[in-house]
């Protein structure tokens, strides 16, 4: 992230930047976290740090009002609620999880629904859903999947699935059965590239892909070439991918594990021009040790930059790999510069 990036999340204090950086204020001695509610420094006295050991190793001390060194034990805290959390069908109180992990109902909502993406109650039913999809997608009964995935009723797991899902549980295991794709091969200045949309949003963007590879992703769908409507929806996803970072209003049927899905939102949060690595990302969502998994969910994205997965790179700052070549990414990120 770049200083001006950084500064301008100080002055939003900006509370999703908590824990990607502090701000060192030099005339001061102290370090913050970038949402501090304390009176804003003047620029020229501020510095920025990957986080407090590095402001602590200049020298500074952390403030007492924001605490920035609690940011280590809000991850330690949130790790250890999914543990907590892992394989319950009903999630025990906000109170009894919060006291567990020694903080105070409102406070570790606030901590985990950032780290998360969802509070906990969100993330046990996520859970959940997902369960039965394991048990559909190995051919199960939808209604034994159901009640094996811990739901009392099955208008429990269509609640729950609401909003997760675009297709109907039952195609999880039939291959898109029922349900209508829209789908169009159009031409970009990156190449040929395949948009597919149920009548919630995109489900399928990617390049040099056509009706072949849709087919297989979806065998049992009825595949039809896009009318009127349709047409409005690839124009307006063209201009996406031809200027990069000016797709958040376009509409997307896409379904992950709870993982998967907390990994994409946190994409989509990278602003335009910016990348992360898979190790930011991977901390980002709660789950510092799991940088694998989270670069397992980037390759999973099956919406090419509509869900922004160019945005992620190695460690060593190189662009590291990309399902349509690296050419593709590359550009993508030069674009997004407003470079040339």
């Amino acid at each position: 992230m770049n200083d001006e990036r950084a500064w301008q999340a100080v002055l939003a204090r900006d509370k999703a930047f908590d824990g990607r950086f502090v701000t060192g204020v030099l005339s001061t001695g102290i370090y913050c976290r970038p949402s501090c509610s304390a009176r804003h420094p003047r620029r020229e006295n501020v510095r920025f740090f990957d986080g407090p050991q590095q402001a602590e190793a200049a020298g500074l001390r952390a403030c007492l009002r924001c605490r920035p060194g609690d940011t280590a034990r809000d991850e330690q805290a949130v790790t250890r609620a999914l543990a907590l959390l892992a394989g319950v069908d009903e999630a025990p109180s906000l109170g009894e999880l919060a006291g567990a992990v020694g903080y105070s109902p409102t406070h570790f909502q606030r901590v985990f629904k950032r780290a998360v993406g969802l509070s906990p109650a969100a993330f046990v039913r996520a859970r959940r859903v997902e369960r039965a999809g394991d048990v559909l997608s190995e051919g199960g009964r939808v209604t034994d999947a159901i009640y094996d995935a811990g739901f009392g009723a099955s208008s429990r797991f269509y609640e729950a699935a609401q909003g997760r899902m675009g297709m109907a549980p039952s195609a999880w295991r039939d291959g898109g059965r029922g349900v209508t794709i829209h789908w169009a091969v159009v031409p970009t200045t990156m190449g040929p590239m395949l948009v597919a949309a149920t009548g919630k949003g995109v489900c399928r963007l990617s390049f040099a892909e056509g009706r072949e590879e849709l087919a297989a992703r979806f065998p049992n769908a009825r595949l039809v070439e896009g009318d009127e409507g349709f047409a409005r929806l690839v124009e307006q996803v063209v201009g996406a991918v031809e200027q990069p970072g000016q797709s958040r209003d376009i509409p997307l049927d896409v379904q992950g594990t709870a993982f998967q899905e907390a990994v994409w939102r946190e994409l989509q949060r990278i602003p335009a021009g910016e990348t992360r690595t898979y190790a930011q990302i991977a901390a980002a969502v709660g789950s510092p040790g799991a940088v694998r998994a989270a670069g397992s969910a980037n390759g999973a994205n099956a919406v090419a930059v509509l869900i922004p997965c160019h945005r992620v790179i190695r460690s060593d700052g190189t662009i590291g790999g990309y399902a349509y070549g690296p050419a593709i990414k590359t550009e993508l990120l030069r674009r997004e510069h407003g470079e040339g």
